[in-house]
């Protein structure tokens, strides 16, 4: 990930004007990352917990796992505009505000749709925090070799969250209960106010660029519309008229909102960028491999709880090889690339994630560590040469603008990933599941579309039937989750043969897979 948004160039400050607390304001920007990536993963193992508690249907715990990332990537641009005009500082302190507001809100819910209206609104909180900190760096550290050590550790916090994220998770559903993943934050939130409050100095564009409006609300909608259709034509029973029609207002919006872009002088989105194949097929990589990352953690808290009989901190612990491995294949992608080039370096990370979700499929998720560590190096080594990629294909006046699309396919892939692998599980599971002697047609109906609804029924049940709700509702989930990974692999397989293909530099740009030069003192990086 790289810094994403924001005109920049007007803020660059003489290394004697170096903001004497710029790392002390670095500190406070950390902690929002933290927060922002540790909400990525820490709810992941308090989900069977939830679903004990406010049984939500399939739809809606896919709802309360996505709805954050979704929110992100449909906000991010918008809240990066409003620093633009409104005051950097400004959105940061709101963000901070927003996120432990929705996070106390998120503690306290006791129904589904409370739990999945207030992760929407940490999304947005989260969202002005990432669209502000990462402009803030550059203006409090104007030397761009510190500039350079600063980024690497903004990207570095939030992977520290989402690696934190299970092992907290599991320790704070374990001592106390799931609400306590998100009271976790407030304190974070509250020192970062007050100390940002004192240390981060304000700023924004003299010259912000023109917001459209009807784009951004275009694009909110008709992703709320697709996202909505998806997520409910796995739910059991014929698909409901409502389900359909939000899936074509939804296509219809997101095709209206590319068009525009394509005409106005100002958009939201330049969509210029994506005509080069480099930048198209990097961005598609992004999105696919960081969707299947997530959807994957999504789907082992289900599968190591409800299924193997992990306890939360065993499943939290037992995905720590996963995060851990994720950072090292970052940090060793560049090698990597160095050697055999971008291209052929993004293959490789992808047939990588794709054969290690094949194991997964054939010899499932306990104990296969050998499995587990291949996805963290996988994903770490696509996310880190995808994104390189994007920005060695964008040209230097686009930069920006090419960020931004970077951290909208980060989240958007999160959000969707989960959405798409929770919907083939769901479906596969609801196929899969055996009828049961001694069950009403309520019953049956509630335990065909949600485990953990089984997995409650058949705790309340005596003797066999409940036995049997079990063993057939795991039996279920567990091919649902051998033909989600299955199928994604299978996805990631293709997408390998296009990287290969279409990731090959033009004469101009052959040199982008040669190792970079070290930056001049002042040069403006990204």
């Amino acid at each position: 990930m790289s810094c994403p948004v924001g005109d920049l160039h007007d803020e660059l400050m003489t290394e004697d004007k170096s903001d004497p607390r710029r790392w002390a304001v670095l500190v406070v920007l950390l902690a929002g990352m933290l927060m922002g990536g540790m909400d990525l993963t820490i709810l992941n193992v308090a989900l069977p917990t939830v679903g004990r508690e406010l049984l939500p249907s399939s739809s809606e715990l896919l709802w309360i796992t996505d709805g954050y990332a979704l929110t992100v990537a449909a906000t991010l641009v918008f809240c990066s505009t409003l620093g633009d005009r409104l005051g950097r500082k400004r959105i940061l302190m709101a963000g901070l505000t927003v996120f432990a507001l929705s996070s106390l809100a998120a503690a306290a819910s006791s129904a589904p749709g409370q739990l999945i209206a207030a992760r929407a609104v940490q999304g947005l909180g989260y969202s002005m925090m990432l669209s502000s900190t990462v402009v803030i760096i550059r203006v409090v550290f104007p030397v761009a070799r510190e500039r350079s050590l600063a980024y690497g550790l903004w990207v570095a916090s939030s992977s520290t969250g989402a690696a934190l994220g299970p092992v907290l998770g599991g320790v704070l559903v374990e001592r106390f209960s799931w609400g306590a993943v998100f009271l976790v934050n407030v304190p974070i939130a509250a020192l970062a106010l007050l100390a940002g409050g004192v240390l981060v100095p304000e700023s924004r564009n003299p010259a912000p660029r023109r917001f459209d409006g009807v784009s951004a609300l275009i694009s909110i909608l008709g992703l709320a519309g697709a996202v909505y259709a998806l997520q409910h034509i796995g739910q059991p029973g014929a698909v409901s008229p409502v389900t359909v029609a939000a899936g074509v207002l939804g296509a219809a919006l997101l095709v209206a909102f590319t068009l525009r872009q394509r005409r106005i002088p100002n958009p939201l989105l330049d969509m210029r960028l994506f005509a080069d194949r480099r930048f198209s097929v990097s961005t598609v990589a992004i999105l696919l491999c960081y969707g299947a990352y997530t959807g994957l953690l999504f789907l082992l808290t289900q599968q190591l709880q409800l299924v193997d009989g992990y306890s939360p901190l065993r499943a939290g612990l037992s995905l720590v090889p996963v995060a851990v491995a994720s950072a090292i294949g970052g940090v060793l992608a560049p090698r990597l690339a160095a050697a055999v080039g971008n291209r052929w370096g993004v293959t490789a990370g992808v047939c990588l994630l794709a054969l290690a979700l094949l194991a997964l499929s054939l010899f499932g998720a306990a104990g296969n560590l050998a499995a587990l560590i291949a996805v963290g190096l996988g994903a770490g080594t696509v996310m880190t040469l995808g994104a390189d990629s994007m920005m060695s294909a964008a040209p230097p006046e686009r930069a920006a603008e090419a960020g931004a699309v970077q951290e909208v396919g980060f989240s958007l892939g999160a959000g969707l990933g989960v959405a798409a692998m929770g919907i083939i599980t769901t479906v596969a599971y609801g196929a899969y599941v055996e009828p049961v002697d001694g069950l009403t047609a309520a019953q049956t109906d509630s335990v065909s579309g949600s485990l953990s609804a089984a997995m409650d029924l058949a705790a309340q049940l005596a003797g066999g039937t409940g036995e049997a709700l079990r063993d057939s509702a795991q039996h279920a989930f567990e091919r649902g989750f051998s033909v989600s990974t299955a199928t994604v692999a299978a996805v990631l397989l293709v997408l390998a043969g296009l990287t290969a293909v279409l990731l090959r530099p033009g004469k101009a740009r052959a040199a982008a897979d040669a190792p970079r030069h070290a930056p001049a003192e002042n040069e403006p990086s990204v």
